[in-house]
């Protein structure tokens, strides 16, 4: 008998929106998102309140905790990761992470051309990562756009992500290139992610990932 699909809490804070997403019996059974570029304290744990009680479900019911782990925004990024966490540690269950540019990945149905993920960073740079029939070709890379062309593969290619129309100023003229997909990672992709990789190697462990110092410094010691 095939074991029952796990029951996943999945946030997402590490961009310009928050989102939360119950997956439960298989399905996505509530999810909440909401634009921000700022807020993301205030508003997930409310939202992840609402998301459990559009699901019907307690914080004790779940198998799983999801979040992105990035790249991403500095605080957003580290907003997300303690709400997950505290979450983890109040119920006793496992937490798992899944980057921002494979959940973008996921949520864009391409198969037959290289797909290229580029996300804003609020600097110069790009976050990029290129990926073909849904699976990296390479590692994440922190890239200006200018850079970034060396980077990628020659030949058609599809981009996705809110970086994508920077990205597009600097291809060449004549090279086939389409925009699909997400701006942003959303919460019920990651959900379905974490699902697939629970309890298997595959799974991420929730360490944040920085592709570059973040723009956040703490302050100096006070001199004695």
């Amino acid at each position: 008998m095939d074991a029952a699909p796990p029951r996943v809490l999945a946030i997402d804070s590490a961009l310009a929106a928050c989102s939360v997403a119950v997956l439960a019996e298989g399905r996505i059974a509530a999810e909440r998102r909401e634009a921000m570029s700022r807020g993301h304290a205030e508003r997930l744990l409310p939202m992840v309140r609402e998301a459990m009680a559009g699901a019907g479900l307690d914080f004790q019911a779940l198998d799983l905790i999801a979040v992105t782990v990035g790249p991403g925004h500095f605080t957003g990024l580290r907003v997300g990761l303690a709400a997950a966490q505290g979450i983890s540690l109040a119920t006793d269950r496992p937490l798992a992470g899944v980057t921002t540019l494979e959940a973008v990945a996921a949520a864009t149905a391409i198969a037959d051309e290289p797909l290229v993920v580029a996300l804003e960073s609020k600097r110069a740079d790009l976050y990029l990562q290129v990926f073909g029939d849904g699976r990296p070709l390479g590692a994440p890379m922190a890239l200006t756009p200018e850079d970034a062309v060396n980077a990628l593969p020659p030949g058609p290619l599809v981009l996705a992500g809110d970086g994508a129309a920077r990205l597009m100023t600097v291809l060449a003229s004549g090279r086939s290139v389409r925009r699909l997909g997400p701006d942003r990672p959303d919460a019920a992709t990651v959900a379905r992610i974490a699902a697939s990789r629970h309890g298997t190697a595959a799974a991420l462990p929730p360490l944040p990932l920085y592709l570059r110092p973040p723009d956040v410094t703490l302050p100096k010691a006070a001199a004695r």
